[in-house]
């Protein structure tokens, strides 16, 4: 069996770290390879998870005073308290960034779920870095976003290359959960249904009524 197996390697709220790198307000202006809206609620969607699951997680901008302008205000309303925004001076490479890792080290957590704006800069670059630290890296492609689809598919080229695992936000939190049974269940429902699966509220909606029309 492979020593990057599934069942080696499974995401765990014990195992498992989050890095948000660079949704700014400018940077967020630049994606164009799928919906600017879905990774906004996307990054947000795995700023909760962090809270629902106990996890560590990190964000960082580049430059934020400049044109890449502030973290978006609705990510950070939704970060765990106390978790650590890095403000660059201007590594294009958030590890390049002493404090940053420093920070991703006291997490302690083999794990990285890496989601960045732009994903062929700041996505890939971190992804990169944590690869070679030693970590085992989750690239979130629907929470990241670039200017066009020839630069995310040459991007997540080199990132699947490079060792890294491409995933996304659902497929993140659901791995996390993996038993709707667990206490995580009623926060990922929510999650989904107001984030990251919209449809979902409407089934939730649909089941609930069914459930009380049969009792």
């Amino acid at each position: 069996m492979s020593s990057n197996s599934y069942l080696t390697h499974r995401l765990t709220p014990e195992n498992t770290g989050i890095l948000l790198v660079d949704h700014q307000a400018g940077l967020i202006l630049g994606v164009q390879d799928h919906d600017q809206n879905e990774v906004r609620r996307n990054a947000q969607a795995l700023a909760r998870t962090a809270k629902v699951f106990g996890l560590p997680v990190v964000a960082t901008t580049s430059a934020p005073r400049g044109p890449n302008g502030p973290l978006l205000p609705e990510l950070v309303a939704e970060l765990p308290e106390g978790a650590p925004i890095i403000h660059r001076s201007g590594e294009v490479d958030a590890f390049d960034d002493p404090r940053f890792d420093e920070a991703v080290r006291a997490m302690n957590r083999p794990n990285l779920v890496i989601a960045g704006v732009i994903t062929d800069v700041c996505l890939m670059f971190a992804s990169l870095s944590a690869l070679g630290r030693g970590y085992q890296v989750h690239s979130v492609t629907d929470a990241s976003g670039t200017t066009n689809k020839l630069a995310r598919e040459t991007s997540l080229l080199r990132l699947q290359n490079a060792g890294a695992t491409l995933n996304s936000t659902v497929g993140v939190i659901s791995e996390l959960l993996r038993d709707w049974k667990n206490p995580g269940g009623p926060g990922t429902a929510d999650i989904f249904s107001s984030l990251a699966m919209p449809f979902y509220g409407a089934v939730m909606a649909s089941h609930s009524s069914a459930s009380g029309n049969q009792g």
